[in-house]
């Protein structure tokens, strides 16, 4: 139920009493005052006829506007009709005294008697209001009141400008504004405020007071209808017909009785059936669009239904589907299987390389630190100073302990090489690679510990997840069976990628310089490929197929670098060993698919010989160590000097045989600039120049020569050799010379065979010339 608004009741005075009137003179016109001001008039009225209804009329009047009348303060008077008893009475002005005129008669009666009770000025007051005011008739009054009721509700103030006459007979007019004067805006506008009286302030502030409970009651009174409105449709609708009564007001309330026929249309059955039946066609309507969708949605699920069975029953479509959907499932699981064990194999491979490049490193560090202290001590042996006595206290408990330790290495190989009949191996030219039993125990013991984990990497995986073979079979059903996209899909360069970390796997415990090394050519993944391309090129439509490739990848991608971590960090040159399995390797990997020759294979190759190249360097200039000793130390063959001088010529000449083992690998230019330029030429020609001339010279450059590739010599019509033997040539034929004029002349026949294998012919017929060693002449015309 709405909330029913604050009812402000208007209290109407029908009379009032001449103290009332005394009293309220300030009020404004259409307050309760004013109303009071009205008494005397309607006394003097009742000795006529038709007084009382006369002044029932105003009454009955103002109840109908529902409002009050208001005056513009700066106006006098309120037009007001006159009555002469209801007859044919010219309109007349009357007058209803307004501040402004009351403040003047106030003013000019108190000028003459300020002494005077109020209730002598009342009494005449009244007297002088009641004879000059006259009743006008109830035509001119409801007049009035529309005219006011308009005016209000147009503009908000009802003016001022009535055609009206009046006259007051008896009061005096105000002498400073005449009627005769022209409007407001031409008057003469005063620059100082005129002096307020007690009474001007008291009807200021009450006209401000009264203006704002009318506006209040203007408002709640608005507020009071509508929500009167609202209770009078609320009843019609539930009384249906019932009557309401409205209350205006608390003095006069109406009954009004609504009729059901003047709020609603008249209904009648035609107008229900006309209704009924256009509400029924919408709905027809709606319910055939909505039978139509349904039409559809059935024969959108029957063709999806005969889509579904013309794919089931077309085999080929259905078995490519599988097939590729299978594959994709397959693919998804080995990639994301490879990708967790991948980091475990990355670790084990990581933690194997750094125990074999330990293991190296030992090795170096021992040979270098042996050379060193030793040299030490023939540097003091050979001082002319120190005696034999002073000579063992020179020596430190560190270089002793080396000393000592480097002879029964010495005796242990020799009682080897005894044991296996080896009687002309030459001291120096053993790898010395031995290792102390605690040293072997705990390299073995961590070796054990790698190989158990990398067991256990792929323990937990299907075979065709983590069998190569079985994985390239899987790729090999595909391009059988859908050639095209096998080809499309670039598969041969997928498949190095997806192998890389199995292959990895296998070639963990893959060591290249050991000789018991199994072969890439017998490892599973190597058999496997191959037969995955051999099986490719079957298919003679496909003889350039890309698969051919996919060794070569694989090699460049992972073995070469495997490779050539071996070269720069474990492999030692001056190991026969070693050296000839990384190169029995190293052909296999860069010769055996020269037919493979493409970017990647060109790149690769020149990966790894270019690290072979630097470590043989650095090998020369680290290792290579031929001491130069008076000849009075070197002549006994059994002297420390002696001995150590010899070995190290071995060593050096054995690191010579070592690098041009390479020849069918590196350049000609590389080996002849290392083997030749820095080694021969350098150390073991130095070392022969400072020896004593004899068999074992030659023995040494028979030695020399035969390390020298058979290829750099083919060439038939060369008669000199190549510039970088020149200095080597010159040595021979020095000794030549020194072994002709003594009693050994077999070992110049020896020298004259190793100029001629070198092609030095020119200089090997100059010398038998010169010395008529005619004999000899026939071993130049064999060559």
């Amino acid at each position: 139920m709405a909330h029913r608004p604050k009812r402000t009741f208007r209290q109407r005075r029908a009379d009032s009493s001449d103290s009332e009137s005394t009293q309220e003179p300030f009020a404004e016109p259409g307050a309760p005052g004013e109303q009071a001001d009205l008494g005397p008039a309607e006394e003097g009225l009742q000795s006529g006829g038709g007084r009382a209804e006369a002044a029932e009329l105003p009454r009955r009047a103002l109840g109908r506007g529902r409002g009050r009348v208001w005056a513009s303060s700066r106006h006098a008077g309120r037009a007001a009709p006159r009555l002469d008893g209801g007859s044919d009475v010219p309109e007349s002005r009357a007058v209803d005294l307004s501040t402004d005129e009351e403040d003047e008669t106030h003013r000019s009666s108190e000028s003459k008697d300020d002494q005077s009770s109020s209730s002598n000025s009342s009494s005449s007051l009244e007297e002088e209001f009641t004879s000059l005011v006259n009743i006008p008739d109830a035509a001119f009054i409801q007049a009035a009141c529309r005219k006011r009721e308009l005016a209000r509700a147009q503009e908000d103030y009802i003016s001022l400008d009535v055609k009206h006459a009046f006259t007051i007979s008896g009061m005096k007019k105000n002498t400073e504004y005449p009627e005769s004067e022209p409007d407001d805006h031409e008057n003469i506008i005063p620059f100082t405020m005129k002096p307020q009286t007690l009474r001007q302030k008291m009807a200021e502030k009450t006209a401000t007071r009264n203006e704002e409970t009318s506006e209040d009651s203007e408002e709640d009174k608005k507020y009071q209808d509508i929500w009167e409105q609202q209770q009078m449709r609320k009843a019609v609708k539930i009384t249906k017909g019932r009557d309401v009564d409205l209350s205006h007001s608390s003095e006069s309330q109406t009954v009004k009785k609504f009729d059901a026929s003047i709020s609603f249309p008249p209904v009648n059955l035609e107008i229900i059936k006309k209704q009924l039946n256009t509400r029924l066609t919408l709905l027809q309507d709606t319910h055939r669009s909505h039978l139509r969708e349904y039409e559809k949605y059935i024969q959108d699920v029957r063709n999806s239904k005969s889509t579904i069975q013309n794919l089931e029953n077309s085999s080929n479509q259905v078995l490519n589907f599988k097939f590729y959907k299978s594959m994709k499932v397959y693919v998804e699981n080995l990639i994301d299987c490879l990708n967790k064990k991948i980091i475990n194999i990355q670790e084990i491979e990581s933690a194997m390389h750094a125990l074999l490049v330990k293991q190296a490193m030992i090795f170096m560090k021992r040979r270098q630190d042996e050379l060193k202290h030793e040299s030490a001590y023939l540097q003091q042996l050979s001082r002319k100073a120190e005696t034999s006595t002073n000579r063992s206290l020179a020596i430190d408990e560190k270089t002793q302990w080396i000393l000592e330790e480097i002879e029964s290495r010495r005796a242990r190989r020799r009682q080897a090489r005894v044991l296996f009949g080896n009687c002309t191996h030459q001291e120096g030219t053993s790898s010395d690679d031995e290792l102390s039993s605690a040293d072997m125990i705990e390299f073995q013991k961590s070796q054990g510990d790698i190989l158990q984990d990398h067991k256990k990497i792929f323990e937990d995986v299907h075979d065709d997840f983590c069998n190569i073979q079985n994985i390239l079979l899987k790729f090999q059903q595909w391009r059988e069976k859908f050639p095209d996209s096998y080809y499309e899909a670039f598969i041969s360069l997928c498949i190095p990628k997806l192998l890389n970390p199995l292959i990895r796997f296998q070639l963990i415990d893959w060591n290249p310089l050991k000789f018991d090394s199994i072969g890439l050519k017998q490892m599973p993944w190597f058999t496997s490929i191959e037969e995955f391309i051999d099986s490719s090129m079957e298919d003679s439509k496909k003889e350039d197929s890309s698969d051919k490739k996919i060794l070569s990848t694989v090699i460049s991608k992972i073995i070469i670098p495997r490779l050539t971590d071996f070269v720069e960090f474990i492999w030692d040159p001056l190991s026969t060993s070693q050296t000839i399995n990384l190169i029995r390797q190293s052909r296999m990997i860069l010769e055996e698919h020269s037919t493979c020759e493409n970017e990647v294979i060109s790149k690769g190759k020149q990966d790894l010989l270019k690290p072979i190249a630097s470590r043989m360097k650095n090998a020369i200039d680290d290792d290579v160590f031929i001491p130069l000793y008076p000849k009075s130390a070197v002549e006994n063959r059994m002297s420390p000097h002696s001995k150590f001088q010899e070995r190290q010529f071995w060593s050096g000449l054995k690191l010579f045989r070592n690098i041009l083992l390479w020849n069918e690998l590196l350049p000609e230019d590389t080996l002849q600039e290392l083997g030749l330029g820095k080694l021969l030429n350098r150390y073991l020609i130095i070392a022969l120049l400072n020896a004593i001339p004899g068999p074992d010279v030659v023995k040494k450059c028979n030695q020399i020569a035969a390390c020298l590739p058979e290829k750099w010599f083919q060439n038939s019509a060369m008669r000199t050799s190549i510039p970088q033997l020149e200095n080597f040539i010159q040595f021979l034929l020095q000794s030549a010379r020194k072994l002709s004029t003594g009693e050994i002349r077999d070992e110049v026949k020896e020298i004259i065979l190793i100029l001629v294998k070198i092609k030095a012919l020119n200089q090997a017929e100059s010398f038998i010339e010169e010395y008529h060693l005619d004999h000899l002449k026939s071993v130049i015309k064999e060559v």
